[in-house]
């Protein structure tokens, strides 16, 4: 129900405020507005206010703003000026682009409004953990090591690095630039295009198998009511071995109890430096294939305190800096996505990247989950993705029509009827398609 909820309340929110901004911008330029509808198909509710029906529909899939268009019905003399299509050039731009300029300020207010509230939690681009197998491991990353710069761009924090190696993965060879634990300068080669690897990273299967946070060999968390508290066992407890094997790592002795679901183990655990003996049971659970059975004790790996003092920071800027800040994550994420539409298009980025309305609600609910700011930082970032999206040369998109509408006004006459045809069919294959791809991959990740 969260998950509905929040994706719904997404939708309504920066669909409608996308509207809004082509509805404000067209009658300030004196044209007159049919129709307001957030969502597709027969109208559920509507109402007539201020010459304008405004209407809710069932498929929250996008919006439109209807306009009095000669192309589009007759219309009478009279109300001929205020027509869509005999504006001039620059009204009928602007009004287009008001859409998507609309969505990116969007952006900026929600991200300036997080950090002033919220703060800014800031993890620096080091690398804490690195999994094996995987691809950084196959590159030669080493604990310790903190990024520098990916392909020549500057790291500014671990989140920025990490996105842009992975939308990077399939453009060819990634240079990674790192300064070793030990202080020396080195170079990470990630060369993994069109690996199986990089297909389940795109298609969210897998990681690049790095992490800032360190984990430490204590346990960071002891599940109500598990085998794990039945034991006996705490938050900070350190298991060393397993009917009297050494386990040293953490691996090791949760490798063991996997293995043995159902079965009495001998603990002995290290509390505050004594040792403590304690016999556990590994509850038997089905694995999500429901091949296996395996066994769980209900506890969670600690992390590394002090290095997670050492990579991050926590601070709430004013409001001054807190919007400078939110202009350049947004003018960021902005660039980052239209590098990775270009990528598309020139096969340097997977099409597994591109996700659709099941993907964003599941986000949308998990981010409500954690908390309000993640939420807000949720919005503002598919604010700019409908509004980058929406700015691309693709007829049936706003940015289809500013470049109708650019080159009319470059010409001195509108573009024959029958190139805009020939676009708006083409435009509309691209999208049926992608809409198509979305869902294809949507439904791949759930029951993938």
């Amino acid at each position: 129900m969260l998950t509905f909820i929040a994706f719904l309340f997404a939708i309504l929110l920066l669909v409608s405020l996308h509207e809004l901004g082509h509805l404000l911008v067209a009658r300030w330029c004196g044209i007159k507005v049919l129709r307001f509808s957030v969502g597709f198909g027969s109208p559920i509710y509507r109402k007539n206010w201020r010459n304008i029906e405004w209407c809710i529909a069932p498929i929250p899939l996008g919006g439109y703003v209807k306009m009095l268009d000669t192309r589009e019905g007759k219309v009478s003399e009279a109300e001929l000026p205020y027509a869509f299509d005999r504006q001039h050039p620059l009204k009928r731009i602007a009004t287009v682009a008001a859409g998507p300029l609309t969505n990116l300020i969007l952006a900026v207010v929600l991200y300036a409004l997080s950090f002033s509230v919220g703060g800014i939690t800031e993890i620096r681009p080091y690398v804490g953990t690195v999994e094996a197998p995987s691809i950084a491991s196959s590159a030669g990353f080493q604990a310790g090591d903190r990024i520098i710069a990916v392909n020549g761009k500057t790291a500014e924090n671990f989140s920025d690095a990490n996105m842009q190696i992975i939308l990077g993965l399939e453009a060819g060879k990634i240079n990674v630039l790192v300064e070793t634990e030990q202080g020396v300068r080195s170079e990470r080669l990630i060369d993994a295009s069109g690996t199986p690897e990089a297909e389940a990273v795109a298609k969210r299967r897998s990681s690049l198998g790095l992490s800032p946070f360190k984990r430490s060999e204590t346990i960071g968390m002891v599940v109500k009511g598990s085998p794990a508290e039945k034991a006996g066992l705490q938050k900070g407890d350190k298991i060393i071995a397993v009917n009297g094997k050494e386990t040293p790592k953490w691996e090791d002795w949760s490798a063991i109890t996997r293995d043995n679901a159902g079965r009495n183990l001998g603990i002995t655990y290290l509390r505050q430096g004594t040792e403590y003996q304690t016999t556990l049971l590994p509850a038997s659970v089905e694995t999500p294939d429901k091949r296996k059975i395996i066994g769980q004790i209900g506890v969670v790996q600690g992390s590394d305190e002090a290095w997670q003092e050492k990579i991050s920071r926590h601070y709430t800027p004013g409001l001054p800096e807190a919007v400078a800040l939110a202009w350049r994550k947004m003018t960021d994420y902005s660039a980052m996505t239209i590098r990775f539409f270009g990528n598309l298009i020139t096969g340097n980025a997977s099409l597994s990247h591109i996700s659709g309305p099941v993907t964003i609600a599941d986000i949308a609910g998990q981010t409500a989950r954690i908390s309000l700011q993640a939420y807000i930082e949720f919005l503002a970032i598919v604010s700019i993705s409908l509004g980058v999206m929406n700015l691309l040369p693709i007829p049936v998109l706003d940015g289809g029509h500013l470049v109708y509408y650019t080159a009319e006004l470059i010409r001195g006459r509108p573009l024959s009827q029958r190139i805009q045809e020939i676009g708006l069919r083409l435009g509309l294959a691209v999208m049926l398609a992608m809409m198509a791809l979305a869902f294809f991959n949507d439904i791949n990740r759930l029951f993938g």
